[in-house]
């Protein structure tokens, strides 16, 4: 895999991926960004939920789970010094639908988490990370 990021201006980049895809990253206004897009530990963070994201919604779908909405808020905290490395990060997944079986929401975010997302496995060697879930009925 790989991927390029350009300078565009004062302190914001512009991120190109192999499949063709661009993002705008900037930096916060305390350090010279003009806020024009997420900060690069923001797009970690949302690159995370985005895995763990479609290994769930993959895994409810093979169960035959009737899903109609799912999506994850996620809460980090980072360290005081340098590097500022994420100490904590912790996934709560909502999962909205008829008759969805709490053991199998449960099940796919275990299996995600231990298993599948490469995202999340790979920040929990430097980060506590933990996970939950409600299930919305409709």
């Amino acid at each position: 895999m790989k991927v390029r990021v350009k300078w565009i201006e004062k302190m914001a980049f512009v991120g190109e991926s192999e499949s063709g895809h661009a993002v705008v990253m900037d930096a916060s206004p305390e350090v010279g960004g003009r806020n024009l897009g997420p900060r690069p530990m923001e797009m970690l963070l949302l690159g995370t939920g985005g895995c763990s994201s479609i290994d769930v919604m993959s895994i409810l779908t093979k169960m035959r789970q009737a899903v109609s909405d799912c999506y994850v808020e996620i809460a980090a905290e980072r360290a005081e010094s340098e590097p500022k490395v994420f100490t904590s990060i912790h996934l709560h997944f909502v999962v909205k639908g008829k008759g969805i079986k709490a053991e199998a929401v449960e099940k796919a975010v275990k299996l995600s988490a231990e298993k599948y997302c490469s995202a999340s496995i790979m920040l929990g060697a430097t980060a506590a990370m933990t996970h939950d879930f409600e299930i919305a009925e409709e």
